[in-house]
């Protein structure tokens, strides 16, 4: 079979690394990289850490509001469609680069893969929420990473099309996280220097909107961090970087280790060695789940429901006191309980592909 895969942000990044390496084994892929994230540190270095395939396209889109991406985006991906007539399109997540993908392979009538489909958090105003019910209602094949997905999928009436495979970030985390050791990382600083990593420290990562678009939500959440009993490394968004340097001038915050962002390998390094994780990324809160570490997500919505147990993960406010007061509660470690698989999802998603080949 021909499949393009299409990828344009971190998290998807992450999940090609593992599943094209086994798809190519028996398939020919594509690879179409949108730019959506074009950063070096957010793009080429986990092409480059992760050996995924060099893409095929490289789009270079990105920027605007979520309608001009999405707009262009979907004009580029419908060229490369219409060249490459692929027997499917598999996409991943819920970016605009997802739907994107998604609208132009509809409208040509080439069958579409959603991996990481059914993931709902129920809140109208969420984006990504948006990218993801179109995605899951105009694909031929909906695999999903846990047995919620498939649920939410039956309330909505694609329970034929579902599957649940297990999730390829924990195959990724499973394969990766210890490749490197904390001695090995040389952290970056914004406004220059390098930093070793702590021998104790939390690990923070915020950088939606909600939390980043004005200061009052990051102070709180940085008054927080200062206050905890051991440094913060906090690896900051590229478009948050002129605020998150303001407020660390302003407030004169020193336990906080602000950095350029790092890399898929230093990251999962990060998390396995942090004392406990701060995050509002749906991403870092099931690698925090995968690493058996407390995690405190900065969202008024859950993203991933399986990880919402026993105090492993818990919702907050962006104010200071009540993360200060999630952080401090205990959590309990089942290791029977494992709802993101058993690290084969990406074998399960090339036999998917194959059983249901048009």
């Amino acid at each position: 079979m021909k499949i393009v895969t299409v990828v344009g942000a971190r998290p998807q990044f992450i999940k090609a690394a593992v599943v094209s390496h086994v798809l190519r084994e028996r398939h020919r892929e594509i690879l179409v990289h949108t730019g959506q994230h074009f950063d070096y540190n957010m793009s080429e270095q986990f092409f480059q850490e992760l050996d995924i395939p060099a893409a095929d396209y490289n789009l270079g889109i990105s920027g605007g509001t979520h309608a001009q991406m999405t707009g262009r985006m979907m004009i580029a991906l419908e060229e490369v469609l219409q060249k490459e007539l692929p027997d499917w399109l598999l996409i991943y997540g819920d970016t605009n680069s997802t739907l994107a993908a998604a609208l132009a392979a509809a409208k040509l009538h080439i069958p579409i893969c959603h991996a990481e489909a059914g993931a709902r958090v129920h809140s109208s105003t969420n984006p990504e929420e948006i990218n993801r019910i179109c995605t899951d209602h105009v694909s031929s094949l909906l695999l999903a990473s846990t047995a919620s997905g498939l649920e939410e999928m039956k309330k909505e009436g694609l329970a034929e099309k579902g599957k649940l495979v297990g999730d390829p970030m924990f195959d990724a985390f499973l394969l990766y996280s210890g490749r490197l050791q904390p001695g090995e990382i040389s952290l970056t600083l914004l406004g220059g220097g390098k930093a070793e990593v702590p021998e104790s420290f939390y690990y923070l990562t915020c950088h939606r909107e909600e939390n980043t678009n004005t200061d009052e939500p990051l102070q709180e959440i940085l008054r927080a961090m200062e206050q905890l009993d051991a440094p913060v490394i906090y690896p900051v968004h590229p478009r948050n970087k002129a605020r998150a340097l303001r407020l660390k001038e302003q407030e004169g915050f020193e336990r906080i280790l602000m950095t350029e962002p790092v890399g898929y390998l230093e990251s999962a390094c990060l998390v396995k060695h942090a004392k406990k994780i701060i995050t509002d990324s749906g991403g870092l809160q099931r690698e925090a789940f995968f690493a058996e570490k407390k995690c405190v997500t900065i969202l008024d919505f859950v993203v991933w429901p399986e990880t919402m147990v026993h105090g492993r993960n818990e919702l907050s406010a962006p104010r200071t006191e009540e993360i200060l007061k999630k952080l401090s509660n205990p959590q309990k470690i089942e290791k029977s309980y494992q709802p993101f698989g058993d690290g084969h999802a990406a074998e399960r998603i090339v036999a998917a592909l194959e059983e249901a080949r048009p």
